[in-house]
């Protein structure tokens, strides 16, 4: 098993993507939960938290966004480099910020969360303010129809920026119609066996 300074040359990172919604927080965190039982020792590394360290009076441009994905990458492949499992957990709508990841960490999976924007959307409504504003899409969609300018709000994927899907992701996990409890169950299949061939 692989332990947090104590796995060499083996040390990963496992990038969960999606949309805002699609339940990615709540699969990642499971992940390492669920890894943790098994015996290893593995971090979770939050974007929507770290965002906040990258840039503590943030300005919600494009190129802010971008920024930040680059040293979330950046931080992700030193914990590896320093013998720290990862998890990461972040959006990630542009292939090219996970493909950084990818060149920067050797053995890397990236585990994409796949719903339709709808069913992001319906999930996304009921989440309450915590680390990420409340009622993302709602917001988003306002400001489209209406130029209404809401404070703190960026461009939200889904509504003003594309998710741009990955054929070549390790793991693609369509959880429209199954339960969380599947989603995880499947998802952790695929870990393991990746964990695996390591």
């Amino acid at each position: 098993m692989s332990g947090a300074g104590a796995c060499g040359q083996t040390c990963w990172a496992i990038w969960v993507v999606g949309l805002p919604g699609s339940g990615k927080s709540n699969l990642a965190r499971g992940i390492v939960d669920d890894l943790r039982k098994e015996g290893y020792a593995v971090q979770w590394l939050q974007m929507d938290a770290r965002r906040k360290v990258y840039f503590p009076r943030p300005q919600y441009t494009a190129q802010e966004r971008e920024a930040a994905y680059r040293m979330f990458a950046e931080e992700a492949a030193q914990m590896v480099e320093n013998g720290v499992n990862v998890v990461m957990d972040g959006s990630a709508y542009q292939v090219a910020m996970r493909d950084y990841a990818r060149q920067l960490i050797p053995n890397f999976a990236e585990v994409h969360v796949q719903c339709t924007l709808d069913n992001a959307m319906q999930r996304e409504a009921g989440r309450p303010a915590g680390l990420v504003m409340a009622g993302l899409y709602e917001k988003a969609l306002r400001r489209k129809e209406t130029g209404e300018e809401v404070e703190g709000l960026g461009e939200v994927i889904g509504v003003d920026v594309p998710f741009e899907e990955n054929p070549r992701a390790e793991f693609i996990i369509a959880n429209d119609d199954i339960p969380k409890e599947e989603t995880r169950r499947r998802t952790m299949a695929f870990v393991r066996e990746w964990l695996r061939s390591l």
